[in-house]
């Protein structure tokens, strides 16, 4: 768990130095959290060497802020999919996202996956992994996320 949060902060400063200064605030995202993810057997750490270089949490749906989806649609929505969560690493960790996309699309042909607007890394990672934008969705407390999905 020492190791994750480790890469969680190291996530949480890329973003602060791209100019997203909203997303992950203090204690998000929470051991408990990952203990969640790893709890319903979806929380994965990747490694390099034997070292934890990042981590995301892959879970089957259904994802309950998915439920609602305004300014659009997903391109389905009653196929069973999983949705991609919480994808951190070192700034010098490279290929991070291909991995956690080739691990995902070999275990499910449906992925839906969402971020924070400000979050303009992520956005060009979805977009250049051939994700269509759908709309928008709330998380629990509230916030605004761009959600997307695609199926192979």
């Amino acid at each position: 768990m020492a190791e994750i949060m480790k890469v969680m902060d190291a996530a949480k400063k890329i973003m602060r130095q791209s100019g997203n200064m909203r997303q992950w605030g203090e204690g998000y995202p929470s051991e408990a959290v990952i203990m969640t993810d790893m709890e319903r057997n979806g929380g994965f750490v990747i490694e390099d060497d034997s070292k934890v270089v990042g981590y995301f949490a892959f879970l089957s749906s259904p994802e309950p802020t998915y439920a609602q989806i305004y300014e659009g649609k997903w391109l389905d929505d009653e196929l069973p999919y999983h949705v991609v969560h919480r994808i951190a690493s070192y700034p010098d960790a490279h290929g991070i996202f291909s991995s956690v996309m080739d691990f995902s699309f070999a275990a499910d042909s449906n992925i839906r996956i969402d971020t924070h607007r400000d979050n303009h890394i992520m956005q060009h990672c979805i977009d250049k992994y051939g994700f269509t934008y759908c709309g928008i969705v709330y998380i629990a407390n509230g916030d605004e996320r761009l959600a997307y999905q695609r199926i192979l």
